[in-house]
């Protein structure tokens, strides 16, 4: 038999692997949206590229009052590298905005930070094409931080605050863990972390699949 002090010991270090390996499965879980290349317009550059008095047109509802357009333009690199049928989202901003993946600033020769969206100071220059115009921007070319969309509830049942940062776990085949994940509170919000193209593909994961923040 082993000694009382020996069982006590061997049960509390029992009792604390147990709990260890309850905490590290219990997160707060979250659906997964992946975020296509796509661009943001002021009025002023949707009627540079569309036309004077254009107004965009709504194609799908987004969260937060946003929307996909049926307006496509095309990007161009500073090597006159293009990528065509990119999707503007609306309404209209106070700044023009355009987001891509790390495979697609290869692909048009350009160095893209990777950037809260707009947050654009010092960001790479781009052109845009539309159909009735171009639009070049000194900056405004970004890869888009990876986020989560939350309401105030979803906040507080996650016990985060807006702009804080977490990891965010997928428990799939690839088992990848997503660091520096910015948290973004409105009460427009729907539940949701936006990841672009490239980081899903490498993780193996698709839109309508979860995650789960780490704790």
């Amino acid at each position: 038999m082993y000694p009382l002090n020996n069982i006590e010991e061997i049960t509390r270090l029992v009792v604390e692997a147990l709990e260890e390996k309850k905490n590290s499965t219990h997160g707060f879980v979250v659906p997964i949206g992946v975020s296509a290349r796509h661009v943001h317009l002021t009025q002023e550059h949707v009627e540079t590229l569309f036309g004077k008095g254009y107004q965009l047109t709504k194609k799908k509802e987004l969260m937060g009052g946003q929307f996909a357009a049926n307006e496509c333009v095309t990007i161009v690199g500073l090597k006159l590298r293009a990528i065509e049928n990119v999707r503007v989202l609306g309404p209209v901003r106070k700044q023009s905005q355009v987001e891509i993946s790390a495979t697609d600033a290869i692909k048009l020769g350009i160095k893209a930070p990777v950037r809260e969206s707009g947050k654009l100071t010092g960001s790479a220059p781009i052109a845009v094409v539309g159909p009735k115009g171009v639009l070049y921007l000194e900056e405004g070319c970004i890869i888009a931080k990876r986020h989560i969309h939350m309401s105030p509830a979803d906040a507080a049942a996650a016990g985060v605050h807006d702009g804080d940062i977490v990891s965010v776990k997928a428990d799939n085949e690839r088992g990848t863990i997503f660091n520096e994940v910015l948290i973004r509170v409105n009460e427009s919000f729907t539940l949701e972390m936006h990841i672009d193209t490239d980081e899903a593909n490498a993780a193996k994961i698709a839109t309508g699949q979860t995650v789960m923040i780490m704790p």
